[in-house]
Protein backbone atom coordinates (compact mmCIF):
# COMPACT_ATOMS: atom_id res chain seq x y z
CA UNK A 1 0.00 0.00 0.00
CA UNK A 2 2.83 2.40 0.83
CA UNK A 3 4.42 1.76 -2.56
CA UNK A 4 1.25 2.89 -4.34
CA UNK A 5 1.10 6.09 -2.30
CA UNK A 6 4.70 7.00 -3.06
CA UNK A 7 4.25 6.44 -6.77
CA UNK A 8 0.95 8.33 -6.95
CA UNK A 9 2.26 11.49 -5.30
CA UNK A 10 4.48 12.64 -8.19
CA UNK A 11 1.64 11.96 -10.62
CA UNK A 12 -0.65 14.25 -8.65
CA UNK A 13 1.97 16.99 -8.75
CA UNK A 14 2.23 16.69 -12.54
CA UNK A 15 -1.56 16.88 -12.84
CA UNK A 16 -1.59 20.09 -10.79
CA UNK A 17 1.04 21.65 -13.05
CA UNK A 18 -0.98 20.85 -16.19
CA UNK A 19 -4.05 22.73 -14.95
CA UNK A 20 -4.33 26.27 -16.35
CA UNK A 21 -3.20 29.08 -14.08
CA UNK A 22 -5.98 31.39 -12.95
CA UNK A 23 -6.31 34.34 -15.28
CA UNK A 24 -7.21 36.74 -12.50
CA UNK A 25 -4.21 38.18 -10.72
CA UNK A 26 -3.97 39.41 -7.15
CA UNK A 27 -4.11 43.07 -8.10
CA UNK A 28 -7.39 44.94 -8.24
CA UNK A 29 -8.52 47.66 -10.59
CA UNK A 30 -7.97 51.32 -9.74
CA UNK A 31 -11.72 51.81 -9.28
CA UNK A 32 -11.72 49.30 -6.42
CA UNK A 33 -8.62 50.75 -4.80
CA UNK A 34 -10.42 54.03 -4.16
CA UNK A 35 -8.61 56.18 -6.67
CA UNK A 36 -11.68 56.76 -8.84
CA UNK A 37 -13.57 60.01 -9.36
CA UNK A 38 -13.37 61.07 -5.69
CA UNK A 39 -9.66 61.94 -5.80
CA UNK A 40 -8.89 65.55 -4.96
CA UNK A 41 -5.45 66.84 -5.92
CA UNK A 42 -3.38 68.15 -3.01
CA UNK A 43 -3.93 71.84 -2.31
CA UNK A 44 -1.03 72.32 0.10
CA UNK A 45 -3.28 73.05 3.11
CA UNK A 46 -3.85 70.69 6.01
CA UNK A 47 -7.05 68.72 5.24
CA UNK A 48 -7.65 71.10 2.35
CA UNK A 49 -8.74 73.98 4.62
CA UNK A 50 -7.10 77.36 4.17
CA UNK A 51 -6.01 79.26 7.30
CA UNK A 52 -8.79 81.43 8.70
CA UNK A 53 -11.61 79.39 7.11
CA UNK A 54 -13.96 77.51 9.38
CA UNK A 55 -14.37 73.87 8.36
CA UNK A 56 -17.92 72.75 7.70
CA UNK A 57 -19.08 70.14 10.22
CA UNK A 58 -19.63 66.63 8.96
CA UNK A 59 -22.49 64.35 9.90
CA UNK A 60 -20.46 61.94 12.01
CA UNK A 61 -18.82 64.52 14.29
CA UNK A 62 -21.54 65.24 16.88
CA UNK A 63 -22.53 61.59 17.42
CA UNK A 64 -18.84 60.80 17.86
CA UNK A 65 -18.39 63.61 20.39
CA UNK A 66 -21.38 62.29 22.36
CA UNK A 67 -20.06 58.74 22.22
CA UNK A 68 -16.57 59.73 23.41
CA UNK A 69 -17.99 61.91 26.18
CA UNK A 70 -20.26 59.15 27.44
CA UNK A 71 -17.34 56.73 27.28
CA UNK A 72 -15.27 59.04 29.49
CA UNK A 73 -18.12 59.48 31.97
CA UNK A 74 -18.71 55.72 32.13
CA UNK A 75 -14.99 55.07 32.66
CA UNK A 76 -14.85 57.58 35.52
CA UNK A 77 -18.01 56.13 37.07
CA UNK A 78 -16.63 52.60 36.96
CA UNK A 79 -13.22 53.68 38.28
CA UNK A 80 -14.65 55.51 41.31
CA UNK A 81 -17.56 53.22 42.17
CA UNK A 82 -17.67 52.00 45.77
CA UNK A 83 -16.39 48.53 46.62
CA UNK A 84 -19.51 46.43 47.22
CA UNK A 85 -17.97 42.96 47.10
CA UNK A 86 -18.96 40.30 49.61
CA UNK A 87 -15.39 39.87 50.84
CA UNK A 88 -15.09 43.58 51.69
CA UNK A 89 -18.39 43.51 53.56
CA UNK A 90 -17.35 40.34 55.45
CA UNK A 91 -14.02 41.88 56.46
CA UNK A 92 -15.68 45.04 57.78
CA UNK A 93 -18.36 42.99 59.57
CA UNK A 94 -15.71 40.77 61.20
CA UNK A 95 -13.74 43.81 62.38
CA UNK A 96 -16.90 45.43 63.75
CA UNK A 97 -17.85 42.26 65.67
CA UNK A 98 -14.33 41.74 67.03
CA UNK A 99 -14.25 45.35 68.20
CA UNK A 100 -17.66 44.92 69.84
CA UNK A 101 -16.44 41.81 71.68
CA UNK A 102 -13.25 43.58 72.75
CA UNK A 103 -10.86 41.16 71.02
CA UNK A 104 -9.23 43.98 69.09
CA UNK A 105 -9.30 47.70 69.74
CA UNK A 106 -9.76 50.53 67.29
CA UNK A 107 -6.20 51.73 67.92
CA UNK A 108 -4.79 48.36 66.74
CA UNK A 109 -6.69 48.71 63.46
CA UNK A 110 -5.33 52.23 62.99
CA UNK A 111 -1.74 51.06 63.54
CA UNK A 112 -2.06 48.20 61.01
CA UNK A 113 -3.65 50.41 58.35
CA UNK A 114 -0.85 53.01 58.43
Amino acid sequence: MAIIRHTAAPLRAVRCLRQPVATRSFSVTAQRLGGGAQFEPPSGWLWGIKPGEKPEPEGWEWPMYLFCGSLLVATAAIAFKPDTSVSTWALEEARRRLEAEGVISETENDKKDS
